[in-house]
């Protein structure tokens, strides 16, 4: 059996067929097609064309996957105060649709979102994407915090069957190459894959020992004071169902208790990432990961940048000048003459005239600036009123 789709565009054509018809899967694919229900619902141009894939979907199984959405976002606090952290804005859109939009690309039509913190507002908000999307989306409710590991065992009835299912921390951005993973996953044709990715300072990070040849992982070096390599553990999985065998219905971290004993028995390879990475989930790497992702959507695919004046139908921004690397989410109003840089601003704020914002300030949602304020690496929370300087690193609370 095939893991990988045949054309993306197709793909994603029958995953919202087949979701709006409430089927799923490899057989009710085939079933749907050989009954002509699939036909009967689209357009004559479509239906050839879809048509055309009949034979060669009876051999592709789509895939599942998990997205770790559980945690309560404390690092990017103030603005996890009043959303889920995978429903922050992101370029523009929800951090975790950027994923689950990738996913679709390539034929995943179930994800499965282990949840715990704010959970009826991420079913809310998700599940139009996911309709649009054609994927059946599940919610996994965490009654305690499981760690890494353990909302696996928690899902296990969704993710179990023949094909393998990804698993994603919901705060890392990249190129998302599944494609080129699951390739490499059938490849090897062991338990898991993961992706790991290159970084500078090896010792402030656990470090991934491999075989650049084949993959094959040896060892985990937690903060190593001698080099022993340069890759870490950039958070996107393939597994087979096999791994859930491992895994017991308790707090469980993947990381330290279930990776170890998968590479001891040669079970688990290293998928070396191209392009940019970034864990977006602090704001000094969350607007880090901004910058990365905008110069790869502008060497990869130019025309998706808005040029010229571009603001958001429900952003008033008056005579102001925004500088590099800065978030302006949705519903703001910025007065005259305001500079805010290098920072992050939450939805419904209002920036009054003559304000300067700068170095790593992270404003809630709701918030009001008044005129002629400096706000230097303030963290300022949801529903205030600031109405004096903050010339240092403070909370506002």
């Amino acid at each position: 059996m095939t893991y990988i789709s045949v054309n993306h565009t197709i793909i994603v054509e029958l995953s919202v067929l087949f979701h709006r018809s409430g089927l799923h899967g490899h057989d009710k694919m085939v079933y749907l097609f050989k009954s002509n229900k699939a036909t009967s619902q689209t357009t004559p141009r479509r239906s050839s064309r879809l048509s055309e894939c009949i034979h060669a979907i009876s051999h592709y199984t789509l895939m599942k996957a998990l997205i770790l959405v559980g945690g309560y976002g404390t690092r990017l606090r103030p603005l996890t105060l009043t959303q889920p952290k995978p429903l922050v804005e992101f370029a523009n859109k929800p951090m975790m649709l950027h994923q689950m939009e990738a996913l679709a690309a390539v034929g995943v039509d179930t994800v499965v979102l282990a949840v715990s913190y704010r959970a009826d507002q991420l079913e809310q908000e998700m599940t139009a994407h996911a309709d649009r999307l054609g994927i059946k989306l599940i919610f996994s409710l965490e009654e305690e915090p499981l760690g890494t590991a353990g909302p696996l065992a928690l899902a296990r009835k969704h993710l179990e069957g023949e094909a393998p299912f990804f698993v994603l921390n919901s705060d890392v951005i990249c190129d998302f190459p599944f494609k080129q993973m699951v390739e490499f996953h059938k490849k090897h044709g062991r338990e898991g894959t993961i992706a790991v990715t290159k970084v500078e300072e090896p010792s402030k990070y656990g470090v991934v020992v491999f075989d650049e040849e084949n993959g094959k992982i040896d060892d985990f070096v937690e903060k190593p004071q001698e080099y022993v390599g340069n890759k870490i553990n950039a958070g996107l999985y393939i597994f087979s169902s096999a791994i859930l065998d491992r895994i017991p219905l308790k707090p469980t971290s993947i990381e330290k208790e279930i990776f170890p004993n998968m590479a001891s028995s040669g079970n688990l390879y290293a998928f070396v990432l191209p392009g940019f990475w970034m864990d977006v989930g602090q704001p000094r790497d969350f607007l880090k990961g901004m910058s990365l992702f905008l110069n790869h959507v502008r060497n990869t695919e130019a025309a998706k940048l808005a040029t010229g004046s571009n603001i958001d139908e429900t952003a008033t921004i008056r005579g102001n000048v925004l500088g590099k690397n800065t978030e302006i989410q949705t519903f703001q109003t910025i007065g005259n003459y305001s500079w805010v840089s290098k920072s992050i601003i939450g939805r419904k704020c209002h920036i009054g005239n003559w304000v300067r914002i700068e170095n790593i300030c992270v404003i809630g949602d709701d918030v009001v600036v008044k005129d002629e304020l400096y706000l230097n690496e303030a963290s300022v929370l949801p529903h205030k009123s600031i109405a004096v300087n903050v010339p240092s690193k403070d909370i506002i609370m």
